[in-house]
């Protein structure tokens, strides 16, 4: 480890570290605006100067310089302050005086530096250089006058995203940043530009003009749009949640989030239930929460009770629900809303065992009926990485665009009975092999087969585990933990005709399939659920109470409560303690804190932030086959769940970047 001197200081650092890394180790702070620590060095904003001995006579960039034994680095020189003077000032020759109009105000990189490293004035007085905005889609807005060519932007999307869609054209003084032939960015992380612009060029076209940032309440939370479990900010203003923005979790999102979690926030406030409804004569009639639970009671469903676990579910309202139902004297609960039946006695064979950031490390991998890039965009970012260090992947499903060398096998999963000879030579020979099994490959009963691939090939090693299973709904693993699943699923459920239903936030049911039962909805949105609803009782998104939050490698987080539930929706868990008292039943529990102190009881796993161990993995079934041609669940990226559904971002979203491409595809 070289030794190096900064401002007087001796430190060691890492071998291949950077002077600017050095510096930052040293605690001295460098400003910057084209490095970014998860993308290739660009060294071309030239704001990290800093005088480095031995060497030439001038500063030097120190984001673009290899930290060596014996350096004498200086950031406060004089020598440094003028040049990052000199920069600064060179930066704002064209840089309108946008700062009381632009959404970046409050939070902008150029801001900040400019009062922190800038003259104070310019002595520049020519006519400054205008930019015509470029048409980036439905999310991002650009105003590229302000654009300072940091390629930040260019950057994340052909080394991250994988999708070489921004780039630059011209040169000099004329360059400018644009996509490629002014199309909209179509790629499911395209909205993660915002958050790398320094400066106002790239900004929230939903967003725009709506809030200062000293103005939001900020709230830790997690994303429920897929079963990635992604660290989010949901920032609002008083009862309306205004943003959604990443926070960061290197091993799970890093800093990235998807499209959809960003953005489908809009939809919190629109097609809201936030009224007690009760089906009368055919028809859903406003009632009070009085009438709904005497209703309920009116049945007298005894033990003929059941429960549907939607999913974006917390485990406390899972648990809630589970305790009411067992109160009653049923066993009644599921939450695999669309049939699936895979075994789940031991949870080792339905998790992501090699973690999100293991994954990366994998030589070999075979994803079997799973659309990554849909059903889990941040974790195609990590075998995009995989990808990059060699790895070989293959793919049984139809086929879609990776972003990464990969071979798609076929479409049929019996092609996992009988692999072609370029799979086995390939996980014969790897040291870290994993497959990766998606929601279509269980539909396909590809489980046991899946298993004695593991097996055959060793994916479990000395500190290594590659058998993974890829769910697509963030509630998923959480309901697992707390036991709903039933030994033949959903269809269970229909054999016991149970008198009470309850509809835990469930919209992707068959409800017909339950014609004699009383169907109470118990959720936040007029989705799917409550149309087939003979009660409705009105719930607290995800963003309007806390939880306990499982993701698909069995990672357990938290999140808090950011603002409250519009009309008279209460927490779900409020509505189940109530309803329990309708029922004559007692649950043991009357508040949030005792809730939780039970589920965590029962399932202590549920109390520790962080992976569950759920164990070695089980034997598999040798004589079971994968069979059948392989479908994958989501059919539309933007509209997988029923906020998205409600955001009008989501819907143009889907219209402009998905059905218009697929109606070209069809008219050529």
């Amino acid at each position: 480890m070289p030794k190096v001197t900064v401002d007087g200081q001796e430190i060691e650092v890492p071998a291949g570290a950077t002077v600017l890394q050095a510096c930052e180790l040293a605690g001295k702070e460098i400003p910057r605006f084209c490095y970014h620590e998860r993308l290739s060095i660009a060294g071309n904003c030239r704001m990290c100067l800093v005088e480095v001995k031995p060497g030439p006579p001038k500063p030097q960039a120190s984001c673009a310089l290899p930290a060596t034994e014996g350096q004498e680095i200086r950031t406060d020189s004089e020598m440094v302050k003028k040049a990052r003077e000199g920069v600064m000032e060179f930066l704002l020759i064209n840089h309108p005086l946008d700062c009381p109009i632009c959404d970046q105000g409050g939070e902008c990189d150029l801001q900040d530096q400019s009062l922190a490293y800038g003259r104070g004035g310019t002595r520049y007085h020519e006519n400054k250089r205008a930019v015509t905005e470029k048409y980036m889609g439905p999310l991002i807005k650009t105003v590229m006058t302000r654009c300072i060519h940091c390629t930040r932007c260019v950057r994340f999307s052909e080394e991250v995203a994988g999708v070489d869609e921004i780039g630059a054209l011209y040169r000099g003084e004329d360059m400018q940043i644009t996509t490629y032939l002014e199309h909209a960015a179509k790629h499911e992380l395209s909205a993660n530009v915002i958050d790398l612009c320094p400066v106002g060029a790239l900004t929230s076209r939903p967003y725009a003009y709506e809030a200062r940032p000293w103005e939001l309440k900020k709230t830790l939370s997690i994303d429920v749009s897929d079963a990635m479990g992604a660290n989010i900010r949901i920032d609002s203003r008083g009862r309306e949640v205004l943003r959604a923005l990443p926070r960061i979790n290197d091993d799970v999102n890093e800093e990235w989030i998807s499209d959809k979690a960003r953005y489908q926030v809009d939809g919190l406030v629109r097609r809201r239930l936030d009224k007690v409804w009760i089906r009368k004569r055919g028809k859903l009639q406003q009632a009070s929460w009085d009438e709904a639970f005497k209703a309920i009671a009116k049945v007298k469903p005894g033990k003929d009770v059941a429960a549907i676990a939607g999913d974006m579910l917390d485990c406390e309202t899972m648990f809630a629900a589970k305790k009411l139902i067992g109160a009653l004297g049923s066993s009644l609960i599921e939450s695999r809303q669309t049939g699936m039946a895979y075994p789940t006695e031991n949870l080792a064979a339905v998790n992501f065992n090699s973690t999100f950031a293991g994954i990366e490390e994998a030589d070999a991998i075979l994803v079997v009926g799973s659309h990554i890039r849909w059903e889990a965009p941040l974790l195609n970012v990590r075998l995009r990485k995989a990808a990059k260090r060699g790895a070989k992947i293959f793919l049984i499903g139809p086929e879609w665009e990776t972003t990464y060398p990969a071979q798609f096998i076929g479409d049929d999963a019996a092609f996992l009975n009988d692999l072609p000879a370029q799979v086995t030579e390939a996980f014969q020979g790897a040291e870290k092999p994993a497959i990766i099994l998606g929601g279509a490959g269980l539909a396909a009963g590809a489980l046991d087969p899946a298993l004695a691939f593991a097996e055959k090939f060793k994916l479990v090693r000395d500190g290594w585990n590659g058998f993974n299973v890829l769910h697509f709904s963030a509630a998923r693993m959480g309901a697992l933990m707390l036991g709903y699943a039933q030994k033949g699923g959903i269809a269970d459920l229909v054999d016991a005709q149970p008198k009470l239903l309850l509809a835990l936030g469930a919209d992707e049911v068959d409800f017909t399939r339950f014609e004699n039962a009383l169907k109470v909805y118990i959720g936040h949105h007029g989705d799917k659920g409550a149309h087939a609803a003979d009660i409705i009782l009105p719930a607290s998104a995800f963003t309007e109470k806390p939880g306990t939050y499982v993701n698909t490698e069995g990672r357990v987080q938290f999140a808090d409560k950011a603002v409250f539930a519009p009309g008279d929706a209460r927490e779900d868990w409020t509505i189940l303690r109530a309803l329990a008292d309708a029922l004559g039943v007692e649950v043991g529990f009357n508040s949030f804190d005792e809730l939780r102190t039970a589920m965590i009881a029962e399932v202590p796993a549920l109390g520790i932030e962080g992976l569950a161990d759920y164990g070695a993995l089980p034997e598999a079934d040798a004589s079971a086959k994968a069979e059948g041609l392989i479908a994958y669940p989501i059919k539309d990226f933007y509209m997988t769940n029923p906020i998205s559904r409600a955001s009008p971002t989501m819907q143009r979203c889907s219209a402009e970047l998905l059905q218009a491409e697929e109606l070209a595809e069809a008219a050529e």
